[in-house]
């Protein structure tokens, strides 16, 4: 039996009014790895940052820590190291119990935070500019690391994560898993007997996202540290928990092994709507060896999309998948009116116009960019903004207030919100949802523009898989009742088969196969299969 390290008895949480968290108990072993599943907006987040010590304190209820704190130094272990001797100045180590929000000395409460670590989502809280194994020693500089020690210290953290072959690279130039290693590295550098990880791999491609739940599992058991980990993805949870909790609506439904957990998180959630075969319109996009070159001090002359050719047709969902690096986003960019092409043509059919997206000016590409709606995969939302403004007035949508209201409820829907939610959020800030819903709300900023044409760039990289379901729901639903276009850019193989019409593969910057959708998929390499197939929950 583990030695209890954290207690949480009987927590809630409000915003605004609304209780987030309700009567959360549970506890959390010496050691123990606990996995925190449930849908975006389910409460995971608050939780976390709660036990953490990060933002408002809670409404009510307590988190206690059982821990030894040493006596002659600030040092703190976990409580079974009580009565032996203090690694750092060899003082005895008593136990203690903190409460983290309850008014405990300040600097107690100090010396707990800095034995916890923390990676927050889709945040990689790095040093841009700066080396990899720069990055790794500003983390010792924090500890206070000796400094005779501190090169040593940061080669070996490096190495434990796995990337020796990049100690030397500027952190900006590095992949999403790459950086994502090197925050796990510099949180490794504190020592921690506790790190909190918040959908650590959320917006990866499977395979880096399954090197990162290793090297997570792997830290663990290492440095003998406790864990908790929220994901809405149940393969994390599997992969890396050894005991999980079941969050739905604030409330703890399940608490146990994973497995059970996660079968009872996905319980009757399976996709079983139907959808009337739809007839596709006349061309809408044609292009025509495009060609977009980029000049690199590495590489020279870069030929990001390479003599693409391809249609889309009006109300179909069109699909363009590919590994990373591939020129997917390149190509969406291209097709949206952001970036021109260095040579071919691309025209898109407005009304019974086509307009060249190759001439700059309101008649042309100006003309159908409004028209064009992209959520990118790096979306942003105005931070001090409610829902309902990023939705209208703050994207420059002047409506009056009751039409606004209206307006912004059928787009939230359209994104994949059930009406009560939608207008349960229209007052809050980006900052009191959920990642998945602040994507979802960025989904809907794109539609209530009225687009003809939607681009979505890597739509499904921070959802849930129910959630996955409803906005494919809701993407068939604008296409049947709205008549809209989609172009889908995606890594995730299971969602572009379910949804789209046709794809088309990129490799190397060139499309090697378009066609449709189950053909294209028999033809990927093993290897773009690894990429590309999200794991099932």
């Amino acid at each position: 039996m583990r030695s209890p390290l954290i207690t949480v008895d009987n927590l809630c949480m409000d915003f605004n009014g609304t209780r987030v968290l309700k009567n959360i108990n549970f506890e959390i072993g010496d050691g123990e790895v606990l996995g925190i599943i449930g849908r975006s907006g389910a409460g995971k987040t608050v939780l976390m940052h709660l036990m953490r010590g990060v933002e408002e304190p809670p409404t009510s209820g307590r988190i206690i820590y059982h821990v030894a704190a040493c006596c002659g130094c600030e040092f703190i272990d976990v409580r079974s190291a009580a009565t032996k001797p203090c690694p750092h100045c060899g003082g005895t180590l008593a136990p203690v119990d903190i409460d983290l929000w309850g008014g405990t000395d300040e600097i107690l409460h100090r010396r707990l935070m800095v034995r916890t670590a923390i990676m927050f989502q889709r945040t990689f809280a790095l040093y841009g500019n700066d080396r990899v194994i720069e990055n790794v020693i500003h983390a010792l500089d924090d500890v206070e690391y000796p400094e005779e020690k501190k090169i040593n210290r940061a080669a070996d953290l490096i190495d434990q994560v796995k990337l020796s072959h990049r100690m030397m690279h500027i952190a900006r130039d590095l992949s999403g898993g790459e950086k994502q290693r090197v925050v796990l590295a510099r949180q490794l550098a504190k020592e921690p007997f506790m790190l909190f990880a918040d959908e650590p791999t959320g917006t990866l491609d499977p395979n880096t996202a399954r090197l990162v739940h290793d090297m997570l599992k792997a830290a663990a058991s290492a440095n003998n540290m406790g864990m908790v980990v929220t994901s809405h993805f149940s393969q994390v949870i599997e992969d890396v928990a050894t005991r999980a909790i079941l969050l739905i609506d604030g409330q703890i439904a399940k608490i146990g092994e994973p497995r059970p957990v996660i079968d009872e998180f996905m319980r009757g959630h399976d996709d079983i709507e139907t959808f009337e075969e739809i007839q596709l319109g006349d061309k809408m996009v044609v292009a025509r060896d495009l060609i977009k070159r980029y000049i690199s001090v590495d590489r020279g002359v870069v030929r990001a999309v390479n003599s693409v050719n391809f249609e889309v047709y009006t109300k179909e969902i069109f699909g363009i998948i590919g590994k990373s690096g591939a020129g997917k986003t390149t190509l969406s960019r291209i097709i949206s009116g952001i970036i021109e092409p260095t040579s071919g043509e691309i025209n898109i059919r407005i009304g019974e116009e086509w307009v060249d997206m190759t001439k700059p000016g309101v008649e042309e590409r100006g003309r159908a960019k409004q028209y064009i709606g992209l959520l990118h995969q790096e979306y942003d939302l105005y931070p001090h903004r409610t829902v309902l403004d990023n939705l209208t007035d703050a994207i420059g949508l002047e409506f009056p207030k009751e039409l606004a209201m209206r307006k912004a409820v059928v787009t939230l829907r359209m994104a994949g919100f059930t009406e009560e939610k939608s207008t349960e959020i229209l007052n809050r800030m980006p900052a009191q949802l959920s990642e998945g819903e602040r994507h979802r709300v960025a989904l809907a900023q794109v539609l209530i523009h009225e687009p003809r044409l939607v681009i979505l760039d890597e739509p499904t990289g921070t959802m849930d898989p129910i959630t996955k379901i409803d906005v494919k729901h809701s993407i068939m639903h604008a296409r049947e009742e709205m008549d809209e276009t989609f172009i889908v850019v995606s890594h995730d193989m299971e969602f572009v088969r379910d949804i789209c019409d046709r794809i088309a593969l990129m490799r190397g910057g060139k499309i090697v196969q378009i066609g449709k959708t189950a053909e294209v998929l028999a033809s990927l390499t093993e290897e773009e299969r690894q990429v590309m197939s999200k794991p099932a929950a």
